[in-house]
């Protein structure tokens, strides 16, 4: 089992960094899938009962510049380690001006990932900066815990608004309650809703429109498209959400399920992120 990985190109060290510093705001710890064409970074809670799950897709030849990888056989040539993130986030901060990144899986006292920045010098010297991230191997029997989340039955697909309008509302409503009501249509309309005993508040978007599923879209194109479904969430989730997003999506909507599941993309033409929160009941 082997895995290394060189980058040389500073925009997709500093895109690389961005999507990881976006893991790291959002779980403390989750599981890096390395297959030969992709990374996935993987936050498998149990949304029926209660946990987020996270599920990051990037296409490796759009960061790497070399790229090796061999499998734990070559029927399963893949590589899947749990790690925290916030770890590999420090180490590619201060990788930054780096004239090139190496990324290699090695065995030192436990299994790491290590991250080995060259860094210019004013000199012909070099000076490389290491950094060594353990990790735990996850073993072949448990991968089936780890793939690609199904896409849930929506009753509603719609672009967000803006995302930095999105999180300054929420950063405010979450002064005001634990939870958060999200209302959605087919018109392209959303409402976030703060309801309590003393006070209730509501901010509106309009003419956001809706994404086209296709097939998997053909619930939401039988809908009435005034009628609003919901679903409500802990705000601290949503807020979390938000707070670390970082990696600047051409795209970003949201599936809601019905009293159910808030399910948010966002997609990059490199990397596609998917997450999701689930509903809470207040008895």
């Amino acid at each position: 089992m082997k895995f290394r990985a060189k980058m040389i190109d500073v925009g997709c060290l500093g895109h690389f960094t961005r999507v990881v510093n976006t893991i790291a705001k959002l779980t403390k710890s989750c599981v890096l899938r390395m297959t030969p064409d992709n990374l996935f970074f993987i936050l498998s809670g149990k949304v029926d009962s209660g946990g987020v799950s996270m599920w990051c897709e990037l296409l490796q030849a759009n960061f790497f510049d070399e790229y090796q990888l061999e499998g734990v056989s070559p029927e399963a040539n893949e590589i899947c380690l749990e790690l925290a993130p916030e770890n590999l986030s420090r180490a590619l901060k201060t990788a930054q001006a780096a004239k090139s990144v190496k990324i290699k899986l090695t065995k030192k006292h436990c299994p790491c990932l290590t991250i080995a920045a060259e860094l210019p010098t004013m000199s012909s010297i070099s000076r490389v900066v290491t950094h060594d991230i353990p990790v735990d191997v996850i073993p072949r029997r448990l991968w089936n815990d780890f793939k690609e989340p199904c896409m849930p039955d929506f009753d509603v697909s719609i672009y967000l608004p803006p995302l930095k309008t999105m999180k300054n509302v929420v950063d405010r409503m979450k002064n005001l309650s634990n939870f958060l009501v999200i209302e959605v249509n087919m018109n392209g309309e959303m409402n976030l809703k703060i309801e309590t005993d003393l006070v209730s508040v509501t901010t509106h978007f309009k003419d956001l429109g809706n994404p086209s599923w296709g097939e998997a879209g053909s619930q939401c194109q039988r809908r009435d498209p005034e009628e609003m479904v919901w679903t409500r969430v802990d705000i601290r989730k949503l807020q979390q959400f938000l707070v670390g997003q970082q990696v600047n999506p051409t795209k970003a909507m949201c599936n809601v399920v019905h009293k159910s599941i808030l399910h948010l993309i966002l997609l990059h033409e490199d990397v596609s992120l998917q997450y999701f929160i689930p509903a809470v009941s207040i008895s």
